[in-house]
């Protein structure tokens, strides 16, 4: 009885070490958002104001361009624009950002944080750290086996950005590194049973609506007009359904 309790102790062991060593691109990409941010904290503590409103301008143009990289490539234009019409609707019918701001003000009462841009720079973040091809790319490679360095790569560029961010909106972007880790985490997970759902088209289309939607979180940074990016989140889904049906 000892000898099998043992034996399936080590198997369990064997597992779990098995999928550790397939989630640390992302645990290294977790820490690199979250001490990132807390050093952007600390920068945005001594900006002045007249500091910090060019310095918001200077993030909104940076969204901006991330977002138009990453839309530029499109390809399958009508399932863009269906994927972006029906998941904002979906986002409308839900009231998402109705939602993320109760939550926003539940979190900052019960972490008491003053910080009015919580929500704002937790979904910019997450966004900006999410909604690419080398999150999708990185999590299915090392999902696979192959080599955590695209991931790697990666948490080297969210580090600067998170100290930008953060210098910026404050304490909401430490805490993307949650939803960060939860949504890679489950991406490499599905990476390892089924990484042949991720054909090209899809990861391109994922990175197509991304950036449009980064594009109008740099609209709202620039208060251009303000835009429920929030209620538009449904979009990644529906994307990514209808170029699995189409294809």
């Amino acid at each position: 009885m000892k000898a099998e309790v043992i034996c399936s102790y080590s198997v369990l062991n064997t597992i779990f070490a098995n999928y550790l060593n397939k989630m640390i691109g992302t645990i290294v990409n977790t820490v690199a958002v979250l001490v990132g941010g807390l050093l952007g904290l600390v920068l945005n503590k001594k900006m002045p104001g007249r500091v910090t409103s060019i310095y918001f301008q200077a993030i909104g143009l940076f969204t901006l361009a991330i977002g138009a990289t990453m839309a530029v490539s499109m390809e399958k234009i009508l399932i863009i624009v269906s994927s972006l019409a029906i998941g904002s609707l979906l986002g409308e019918w839900w009231n998402l950002e109705k939602g993320a701001e109760q939550l926003s003000e539940y979190l900052k009462k019960r972490f008491k944080i003053g910080n009015e841009r919580f929500s704002e720079g937790l979904v910019t973040a997450f966004l900006l750290f999410c909604v690419g091809s080398m999150t999708i790319l990185g999590t299915i490679q090392e999902g696979t086996g192959g080599s955590p360095d695209l991931l790697y790569t990666k948490s080297m560029m969210d580090f600067f950005s998170a100290i930008l961010l953060a210098s910026a909106f404050g304490v909401g972007v430490a805490f993307s590194a949650l939803p960060l880790f939860l949504f890679q985490v489950s991406l490499t997970l599905f990476a390892m049973f089924a990484s042949h759902f991720f054909t090209d088209d899809i990861i391109l289309g994922l990175t197509n609506v991304g950036g449009i939607l980064l594009i109008g979180l740099g609209i709202n940074i620039l208060e251009i007009k303000k835009l429920r990016i929030m209620n538009m989140l449904p979009s990644l889904v529906i994307v990514v359904l209808l170029l699995w049906i189409f294809n």
